[in-house]
């Protein structure tokens, strides 16, 4: 059998080599390929009988549940353009997305039923349509009444390869949501070759812990489907309930954004010590760099292997992966834990590079600071509505990621910092990460963000926000403690000059944290 070109072909694939193979587990009874293949189908045509034609927008705003698979499935099959909703988004927020992709249909689950009746407001052409717990009221599980007669011969639609399949709106650190397309070339292709990088198969149990609406997780959709694997739903994230769901149901893969990760270390260390997670073969993260300390408590405390990933929504999204070789593994644990913690080398869909402000690349002495640029065939053909922007960030032919990193000899890149947040104090460059990884490093650190604001003295003094552990020893670090914790980790003129004791950072809708909020308070 050929490999699949479109999102659907990826679950007719997965059908037609084990029907009877389990797809998901979060559900009572289990599903097998064989239901989710059926369901998609009766979910595209009862589309069609909409009147929805293909290339025509459908949003779904889903917790992470079966229905958010199901719709991703069958707005394929329909040859419509599905558009993940942030769940955390305002409705006036929510109501700008919509305006700017003017949907044909609205699907949410019956949690966000006022939100989205208030995003629409102004918007009364957008049709509606609800996920319920069970028929009553109007509402359906999937959303529509599933209608198997209208299934009776249903013919899949076969979109070209640079047909959209998805788009994603920016979670929106530097202002409003814009949209990224996603082809069905980009997103396929990228799942394909996640399935041979990270050594998916039959047997693995994906944990969707991460939000499915963020490619965070959204790509294992795809990419676990591709091997006739299980899904495992954990519709909002508490990190208690993600390690009890891991021996419950014995997840094997996951990927969590930092913040996520955190808290599931602290929760292991403090609540979960008796929590069987054995299953765990490997844990991702990505979305931020991590320290080398983070690296160690998971190996020690979640599973045997970790790998640090780096990847845009631009990019469906990974653009490289720290998957240690075999011949790094003859090295010393340090010097393993240190490659661990890179940005990595370039996924296998990619081309790589890293440009100096002249557009030349950096030398690869994993010192000199450029730009990632990237270019193949999982990356975005340009954003939706928006010609100059799209001119700005691809230049001959490469995506300008706004990313600044090194290089080394064998083409390991490693991240020091986004461009906007680069912090220029007297003259001298000071990487957020830097001064981020020297607070980590203090035992009681749960979470930290650090941020230039402007300084009649400097031009720029570098500050700091902290939110420390629950059940840190009294008395607990203060700011003095922590700049002097940071003072023997890294240079005087990094340590910030003032550290904001927090109980929870501002973050967007995938889970990052939101600097532009921080730098004004």
């Amino acid at each position: 059998m050929s490999e699949p070109t479109d999102v659907f072909g990826i679950l007719e694939s997965a059908f037609a080599k084990d029907p009877d193979g389990i797809a998901i587990l979060s559900a009572a009874p289990p599903l097998n390929y064989r239901s989710v293949h059926a369901t998609a189908s009766y979910l595209a045509a009862s589309i069609r009988e909409l009147g929805i034609s293909p290339g025509d927008r459908i949003a779904l705003m889903d917790r992470n549940t079966p229905a958010f698979l199901l719709w991703t499935f069958a707005a394929s099959a329909a040859g419509a353009i599905l558009v993940p909703l942030n769940t955390r988004l305002s409705p006036a927020e929510i109501s700008g997305v919509l305006e700017d992709a003017a949907p044909a249909l609205v699907v949410s689950h019956w949690m966000f039923k006022g939100v989205i009746d208030e995003a629409t407001e102004k918007l009364p052409s957008i049709r509606r349509a609800t996920i319920g717990p069970e028929p009553h009221g109007g509402d359906h599980p999937m959303g529509l009444p599933m209608q198997p007669s209208l299934a009776t011969g249903f013919t899949p639609h076969r979109p070209g390869p640079d047909d959209v399949a998805h788009l994603y709106y920016t979670s929106g650190t530097t202002g409003r949501p814009k949209g990224v397309p996603l082809t069905h070339r980009n997103v396929v292709s990228h799942a394909l070759a996640a399935t041979t990088e990270l050594d998916l198969a039959s047997d693995d149990v994906w944990g969707h812990f991460a939000p499915m609406f963020h490619l965070a997780d959204a790509w294992a959709t795809l990419a676990i489907t591709a091997v006739g694997g299980t899904h495992v739903f954990l519709p909002e994230f508490e990190a208690l309930a993600a390690l009890h769901l891991i021996e419950d149901t014995g997840v094997t893969i996951t990927n969590l954004v930092p913040v996520m990760l955190q808290r599931m270390l602290a929760a292991k260390q403090e609540d979960g010590k008796a929590i069987d997670v054995g299953s765990l073969r490997l844990v991702m993260s990505g979305g931020a760099p991590i320290a080398p300390e983070t690296v160690r408590s998971v190996l020690d405390l979640l599973c045997p292997e970790y790998i640090q990933t780096y990847g845009l929504t631009e990019t469906s999204p990974y653009l490289t992966l720290a998957i240690l070789e075999p011949r790094h593994r003859q090295l010393s644990p340090e010097r393993q834990l240190a490659l661990r913690s890179r940005t990595g080398r370039p996924f296998e869909t990619v081309e790589l590079e890293v440009l100096d402000h002249l557009g030349r690349p950096v030398v690869r002495d994993d010192h000199e600071v450029g730009e990632i640029v990237a270019r193949g065939c999982s990356i975005t053909p340009g954003y939706w509505n928006r010609p100059e922007e799209t001119e700005a960030a691809f230049q001959d032919g490469w995506f300008h990621t706004g990313d600044l990193a090194t290089i080394d000899k064998d083409g390991w890149v490693n991240i020091v910092d986004r461009k906007k947040d680069v912090i220029v104090t007297g003259g001298e460059n000071v990487y957020s990460i830097e001064v981020e990884n020297a607070l980590y490093a203090h035992p009681a650190v749960l979470e930290c963000a650090a941020f230039g604001v402007p300084s009649d003295e400097w031009g720029e003094e570098v500050r700091a926000a902290v939110v420390l552990r629950a059940g840190t020893a009294e008395p607990a670090p203060g700011e003095g403690e922590l700049r002097d914790h940071c003072r023997s980790l890294i240079a005087r003129y990094k340590v910030p000059r003032t550290i904001q004791l927090l109980d929870v950072l501002p973050k967007t809708g995938s889970g990052k944290i939101a600097k532009r909020l921080l730098r004004t308070v």
